[in-house]
């Protein structure tokens, strides 16, 4: 039986592109599959809740029931591919809570892949949680976004060690639009008659990029 594949979008910094690529992962899995919950675990408004109503769940960590509830979804079996837009406020009592209940190898004998897309960064912070996770998680399920709109130039040597996610950065102007409450992406691919525009092969580029971790993904925990 196939693996349900749970993708955690994470970052201990506010303001990265977290929930840009939360909505770009949960439309493409939507296109995909037909199916997908989202949880949005977030303070700040917009976030993925205003953007997917329809396949997203509040979640929140800040007490024993809501952990054992948001828990309780993400190591069940169930064939619906999870993502989970994690806020930077939630990051550290979020990995406390997977090391305490030992998250990763419960999900494993559930048949859940969790898969951490951690964004990356300079900071003294971001480099001790790199770490952290690195340590925790196995190689294959620890995934560097490089968000090139925040992070310019290279990424530290110590975060290569980890396949590596480059997000490409988008004019301002089209970032205002992408950014607007009622944009889609899968449908913006399906109106858009220009399949040159730099938007449309930007999300293109993205879609493609998801498709190849998801199906590698599942050719790993095939077996």
């Amino acid at each position: 039986m196939l693996a349900t594949p749970v993708y955690i979008i994470c970052s201990p910094s506010p303001q990265v592109g977290k929930t840009l690529v939360a909505r770009l992962l949960s439309e493409f899995l939507l296109l995909k599959n037909g199916r997908v919950l989202s949880f949005d675990i977030n303070l700040k408004e917009p976030s993925l809740l205003d953007y997917l109503p329809d396949i997203t769940e509040t979640a929140d960590v800040t007490d024993t029931y809501g952990k054992m509830q948001l828990m309780d979804r993400l190591i069940l079996n169930d064939r619906v591919t999870k993502v989970v837009d994690l806020g930077f406020h939630a990051f550290d009592e979020f990995f406390k809570m997977c090391e305490v209940i030992g998250f990763i190898k419960e999900a494993a004998r559930r048949r859940v892949a969790p898969v951490i897309l951690f964004f990356a960064g300079t900071d003294r912070f971001s480099l001790r949680s790199y770490e952290m996770l690195r340590r925790r998680v196995p190689p294959t399920a620890l995934i560097t976004i490089h968000n090139q709109f925040v992070l310019r130039g290279e990424l530290p040597d110590s975060i290569h060690r980890a396949p590596v996610f480059r997000l490409p950065v988008l004019p301002v102007f089209l970032k205002t639009y992408i950014d607007r409450l009622n944009f889609s992406f899968t449908s913006y691919l399906r109106t858009e008659k220009d399949p040159s525009s730099e938007l449309y092969q930007w999300i293109g580029r993205n879609y493609s990029i998801f498709r190849d971790l998801d199906s590698r993904l599942m050719l790993e925990r095939s077996g």
